[in-house]
């Protein structure tokens, strides 16, 4: 079963908007020494849906030989198009990819057993556990509790859900409904800020985007926490709560993480694919004026 904290990696680019694969190779290392217990590639933050198929594969296949066996590496396979979603489900497994995350499809407001539709097909041909990923303020659509629990009651290789909901009640509702029929359900909250209220519930932990700046503040957290150093918690925490600042920088969120990512790390370009553009000085003072806060140290 999937516990503790994952990252949602950032994607590297070069300036003129190439996958940058030693960028990537910097942000890898990064969360592997950051001790992080899985790395998920092309989730929300990482840009999948400004990413041909083919540049997907060749990210995976690249993030799978180098991550080798470290860490749990996690491959957002979700989109429109199940016959894509099961191919680069397929093509994940094959790689060496530990599980697949899902996000429902969005546009359309699907009803719920067109969702269930389309997590089956996907479950049905995937060689590797499948997590649901339910964002509702990405997708216009939320997975309900109900939902949920059918597919993890109907599909053992549905193994666990990233809630992103800006609210632990449908995170508690979804783990008294599930874990009782499927103790080795993982549920991972989507928002950093909810880690200890998903452990206090009885969850399994995080996958959130602030662990691409300073995976120590996450870990530390999940390991002190499970030490019963409240303390420890509380002064990590309102660190966390400082950088949760940096999604309110920028529209669409990801420019003002790649940027801070950037301050952190060398070598890696903020640079974000269009319709995305570059922030300005008043967005990047933000996003020094946070990292200090934070005490996130930044390179010179």
């Amino acid at each position: 079963m999937l516990s503790g904290v994952h990252t949602p990696m950032v994607t590297a680019f070069n300036a003129d908007g190439a996958l940058d694969l030693d960028g990537n190779e910097r942000i890898i290392a990064h969360l592997v020494d950051g001790g992080v217990s899985g790395i998920l590639l092309l989730g929300s933050i990482g840009e999948f849906f400004a990413l041909s198929m083919e540049e997907k594969k060749r990210l995976i296949r690249f993030a799978a030989d180098l991550v080798g066996g470290r860490t749990t590496l996690l491959v957002g396979t979700g989109g429109t198009v199940v016959d894509e979603v099961i191919e680069l489900t397929q093509h994940a497994a094959e790689v060496g990819a530990g599980a697949a995350v899902v996000v429902s499809p969005y546009y359309f407001l699907l009803d719920e057993e067109s969702l269930y539709r389309y997590y089956a097909a996907v479950a049905a041909d995937s060689p590797i556990p499948v997590l649901l990923y339910n964002f509702p303020d990405r997708t216009g659509v939320c997975l309900s509790v109900e939902l949920i629990a059918r597919l993890a009651t109907d599909f053992e290789n549905i193994r666990g859900l990233k809630d992103t909901m800006d609210s632990i009640s449908h995170t508690r509702a979804v783990l008294e409904a599930v874990k009782p029929v499927r103790p080795d359900f993982a549920v991972l909250s989507g928002f950093d800020e909810y880690l200890v209220p998903n452990l206090m519930a009885g969850g399994d932990g995080l996958i959130g985007g602030l662990s691409n700046i300073a995976p120590a503040l996450p870990v530390g957290i999940h390991q002190a926490y499970r030490r019963g150093e409240l303390a420890e918690v509380q002064r990590l925490q309102r660190r966390v709560n400082v950088l949760m600042g940096l999604y309110a920088v920028s529209q669409p969120f990801v420019g003002a993480i790649k940027s801070a990512v950037a301050r952190v790390l060398a070598g890696v370009s903020p640079a974000c694919r269009p319709p995305a553009g570059p922030l300005d000085e008043r967005q990047l003072a933000a996003i020094d004026d946070i990292l200090r806060r934070a005490e996130v140290p930044v390179r010179d």
